[in-house]
């Protein structure tokens, strides 16, 4: 009986997550604590006087006037009956126009997706054929992980100012033909394809070294019946990984969407977030995080359908992990990136990065180094500002997501629930609920980060509960007298802290970019504040005239890019 309830409580811990997360979006009109009705007057007569009178028949007429609980409950029931309400702008029903944009977004993470795919084969091709030739299947892995570390936001401006702006390849906004997915989807799938081919081909260079390949060789089998079983071999073990990446995507699409312009539901869902429009941006959440489920859930069917049955009989693969031989020369890197990093603080530090005493636009010269901006602000002044501030919040997320990931972790088995359903929320959909409840704020965009960044570090640390706990001196101490309380601190938390703090470290540059990515939609710091992602958004209005403006911060990002590719790196070895 203990057996079926212990069996029990991940699905449990699965249903009451997912469950709070309903009950968290419903509640949003009175998690916010301002006021909805005073929003939507202000929104629809912006003149009009706010009179008790006139907000009492604006909550009548939303069905305000009801207690949290009613209102919640009448959500739901709408929700369960396709009736996911009327936007409180437009008077119209949400449903119809998120499930278009919804349509597009999907149309991009397809071609996003097939872009993706290329780039994993092609970064895996190489691999395989040396596999295939009896040769050292190893790789440094460089270009996938230069390809993993640039953040879609970024990439989607470069892409804007190269080939939109000074080429003009392609259009640089809208949602008209063929000519406008090539560059959105190229900075959506770049990433996803450097991280899917950059694991594909570790799995690939592993299964190379197992025996049963020189086995299946002298047998006489083709070289593309060993390919395909290499495949099969290597793919069951990273779909879920692949399906977080798809996941993962979604959060990207959002910035994707509002750098193009392209009417997708990450541009909708921020729209009704900064109109305030509740309803319209429930539905809109709603509708990202079942995408996301879906994703999951069909990750995991092509999982059991690629394993057969080896998964019906228990003879599950077990992965391998493949070591490159360790270079000194790997400390190089992110010692240069620190050192120009310091350059930029130091130069900058001492100007103001808010006055407005220059020329708007001004190209860079021997008085202003990177030019000014739109408003006339030295450049140089707030991006090194902005350094300070995003790496200063960088360092708040990471010591919060360790201290979370470390207490969740270790109750792996009612934790796997909030561990899974965050692990599948990208950090763009956690600060649209944060925004709602909060508005866009610094300590909003460190709270929504650290929301969903302490899941891979509590999954690390269950695993490593779980190994720890399966040890002889770990298993043999409450023979020997030894009480789960004194156990923890004795011989868990030693054998697990130190792997773990080097594991938050090491993510320490990704949430800089995570921060950096919410500043540039407006979900963090709010003007004039010298955020990366700010200064990103506000050049690229004048992208065309000053491309500069834009450059600035994306060699920023690029810098902090590259310390989280050289820092992951090392962490291999």
């Amino acid at each position: 009986m203990m057996r079926i309830t212990r069996a029990a409580i991940p699905a449990l811990s699965r249903g009451i997550t997912l469950i709070a997360v309903m009950v968290l979006i419903g509640l949003l009109p009175w998690i916010s604590g301002r006021d909805p009705a005073l929003s939507i007057l202000r929104a629809r007569m912006g003149d009009q006087n706010p009179t008790p009178e006139t907000l009492a028949a604006i909550r009548q007429q939303l069905g305000l006037a009801l207690g949290p609980l009613d209102h919640l409950w009448n959500w739901l029931a709408g929700v369960f009956r396709g009736d996911f309400g009327t936007s409180w702008i437009s008077g119209a029903p949400v449903l119809p126009g998120l499930v278009q944009a919804l349509g597009v977004s999907l149309g991009l993470m397809a071609a996003a997706l097939a872009v993706a795919l290329f780039v994993a084969v092609a970064l895996c091709w190489p691999t395989m054929r040396r596999g295939l030739r009896g040769r050292d299947t190893r790789s440094s892995g460089v270009v996938a992980a230069c390809l993993t570390a640039l953040p879609e936001f970024m990439l989607s401006a470069v892409l804007l100012v190269v080939f939109a702006v000074w080429l003009r390849w392609f259009p640089p906004y809208g949602w008209h033909g063929a000519a406008n997915v090539v560059l959105p989807a190229l900075a959506l799938g770049l990433p996803a394809g450097g991280l899917l081919g950059r694991l594909l081909e570790n799995a690939i260079a592993a299964t190379f070294h197992e025996r049963w390949i020189a086995t299946w060789a002298v047998a006489g089998f083709g070289k593309g019946q060993i390919a395909r079983a290499v495949l099969r071999r290597s793919l069951p073990a990273l779909m879920p990984q692949i399906g977080m990446i798809i996941v993962a995507m979604t959060g990207g699409a959002i910035a994707v969407e509002q750098v193009f312009s392209i009417p997708g539901l990450g541009r909708a869902v921020l729209g009704a977030a900064s109109a305030q429009d509740l309803p319209a941006l429930q539905a809109g959440i709603l509708l990202l995080l079942v995408n996301a489920l879906f994703i999951g859930i069909v990750a995991n069917l092509i999982r059991i359908a690629l394993l057969g049955r080896a998964l019906e009989m228990g003879a599950m693969p077990v992965p391998q992990v493949l070591q490159a031989a360790p270079s000194r020369r790997l400390w190089i890197v992110p010692g240069v990136v620190s050192f120009l990093m310091l350059v930029l603080v130091v130069a900058g530090l001492p100007r103001d990065p808010f006055t407005s005493e220059y020329i708007r636009l001004q190209p860079p010269g021997l008085l202003l180094p990177l030019g000014a901006d739109g408003l006339g602000r030295d450049v140089l002044a707030r991006v090194a500002h902005g350094a300070v501030s995003t790496i200063g919040m960088a360092i708040v997320v990471t010591a919060a997501s360790f201290v979370i990931g470390i207490g969740m972790g270790l109750m792996p088995r009612l934790a796997i629930g909030p561990i899974e359903v965050t692990k599948a929320t990208p950090p763009t959909i956690a600060a649209l609920i944060v925004t709602a409840a909060m508005g866009p704020s610094a300590v909003g965009a460190v709270v929504a980060v650290s929301a969903v960044a302490w899941a891979p570090l509590a999954a690390h640390t269950a695993a490593l509960v779980t190994e720890t706990r399966a040890q002889p001196h770990v298993q043999i101490a409450p023979v020997l007298g030894v009480g789960p309380l004194q156990l923890l601190p004795r011989s868990i938390l030693p054998a697990i802290t130190g792997p773990v703090l080097r594991h938050a470290m090491l993510r320490l540059p990704g949430n800089a970019l995570a921060l950096a990515a919410l500043g540039f939609l407006g979900l963090g710091p709010k003007p004039p504040s010298p955020d990366w992602g700010l200064i990103l958004a506000d050049g690229l209005p004048y992208v065309e005239r000053a491309p500069f403006a834009v450059l600035a911060p994306v060699a920023a990002l690029a810098l902090m890019s590259v310390l989280g590719v050289s820092l992951a790196a090392l962490s291999r070895r």
